[in-house]
């Protein structure tokens, strides 16, 4: 049985376009990692297990890549960043999904994941909710996103949505919010997660690099508050991994959790506080009052 990729139905001109759909793009990071050897997948990977090296090696090379996983074999499944980022195989399920399900129990709720990047994530999210559904602003994460979880046996919901703009597509109720590593991104952090919560029912789960004090030298002001932030820039000509505005606002962490506070979550759980390249970060873990 043949299984190249590019002559299942539809799939080869769909690859080939997802492959150069952005020519001013950076380009795709050099396939240089070795193809086995790794620790196999902590979950059963069937699709997988059905290609053959060379058939998965065919799949590392049709598409850009920015970070991998691995098989229930210890093979690799997509490709590292560099050599500095994403550069060792993504643990599924993520340890904060972990958390999170211990927290919130995911188990019969809806999950909105924003910022899916390549469905790494949301595969791990799809072990333990009823349902999830994964935005990404860029169609080459969501195109990728649907790939990887197809190979993964999951069926989220994907779609591709400006998480600042386009919030007809993000409408709840959802009882759960998974937000990683894209809020310090955002060109308005603030209305962007009061929007978003409106239709949280449950919890939400905000992983995030945050400003000190001394750095947050500007403020703007919400729904009549007050927001201290540090303003950066972004490029999103240059990378996946930059925000979609030319500039970004990243809150303190006080004022990153008066927001979760304002949004109505009352039990904040402040956790993994932590030094990291670009700057601190942490993860935040926010339940609703049951009724």
């Amino acid at each position: 049985m043949d299984l190249s990729l590019e002559k299942l139905p539809g799939m080869g001109k769909w690859l080939r376009g997802l492959k150069g759909q952005n020519e001013t793009a950076p380009p795709a990071p050099v396939d240089d990692l070795p193809l086995t050897g790794f620790e196999p997948s902590s979950i059963p990977t069937p699709n997988l297990d059905l290609l053959s090296d060379e058939q998965l090696s065919e799949l590392n090379q049709l598409v850009r890549w920015f970070a991998f996983t691995v098989d229930s074999k210890g093979r690799r499944v997509g490709q590292r960043a560099n050599p500095n980022k994403r550069a060792v195989p993504q643990e599924i399920p993520d340890p904060r999904i972990r958390r999170m399900h211990e927290l919130l129990d995911l188990k019969d709720k809806s999950v909105l994941e924003v910022g899916c990047f390549e469905g790494i994530h949301t595969i791990g999210l799809c072990q333990y909710a009823k349902h999830v559904v994964a935005v990404d602003a860029r169609l080459e994460n969501v195109a990728k996103a649907t790939l990887r979880a197809g190979f993964y046996n999951v069926s989220p919901t994907f779609k591709v949505a400006d998480v600042e703009r386009d919030y007809e597509l993000l409408e709840g109720p959802f009882d759960c919010l998974f937000h990683i590593g894209v809020l310090y991104h955002l060109s308005d952090p603030v209305a962007h997660l009061k929007k978003i919560a409106a239709g949280i029912r449950r919890g939400l789960v905000l992983d995030t690099h945050y400003s000190t004090d001394e750095k947050a030298t500007q403020s703007y002001v919400v729904d009549g508050k007050t927001y201290r932030f540090m303003p950066n820039s972004e490029h999103p000509e240059r990378s996946v991994f930059e925000g979609m505005y030319d500039h970004s606002k990243r809150l303190p962490l006080d004022d990153l959790v008066a927001v979760v506070k304002d949004c109505g979550f009352a039990k904040i759980h402040v956790l993994e506080p932590r030094e990291e390249r670009n700057g601190p970060r942490v993860l935040i873990i926010a339940e609703r009052e049951m009724q």
